[in-house]
């Protein structure tokens, strides 16, 4: 993992906040047409390619935290399981990503669902649920690297400024 400074991590930060808010508008979108389960499935499909594409900008993949000293990768799996949504270096399929949608809006998915069906409003309402649950994953995704990718990066400035003694 290359050095980076806060203000390297706060761009980074600032990038994926704008893609996850470009993929709440896919979802918003989806969500409006009346096929049931289509919104769900939209959601799952941009998550399993908004996650890895976050993982990569904070240097969180599966494979770049192997390339990690022990010390490093420890404070990463350690930190990454102990996160709400916990997704960080973790291979996905549909079905974590299901299991986390249900964690953190069981409530918003049913009534996105239910409300979908009436007229003019529903479908309003349902783009809005869904536009607010995918930033609400993606900012706490987004929340969790940022948090790992700092502790991190001031875990490497500590060890090489103690080298350097």
């Amino acid at each position: 993992m290359s050095a980076r400074t806060k203000k390297d991590l706060d761009k980074v930060r600032k990038q994926c906040e704008k893609l996850v808010s470009r993929r709440g508008l896919l979802s918003a979108g989806a969500a409006v047409i009346p096929i049931p389960g289509l919104d769900i499935g939209t959601d799952v499909a941009i998550l399993m390619k908004l996650i890895p594409a976050i993982n990569e900008k904070f240097q969180l993949t599966p494979n770049q935290i192997q390339e990690l000293s022990p010390e490093l990768r420890k404070i990463v799996i350690v930190g990454g399981a102990s996160m709400g949504v916990g997704l960080i270096g973790k291979a996905l399929t549909s079905d974590r990503i299901v299991s986390m949608l249900l964690r953190m809006g069981a409530k918003r998915i049913a009534t996105k669902s239910a409300v979908k069906y009436v007229p003019f409003l529903g479908s309003a309402i349902s783009a809005a649920i869904s536009y607010y649950l995918l930033r609400k994953v993606g900012y706490a995704h987004i929340n969790e690297c940022y948090a790992l990718a700092r502790a991190v990066d001031q875990q490497e400035a500590r060890a090489r400024a103690e080298h350097r003694i």
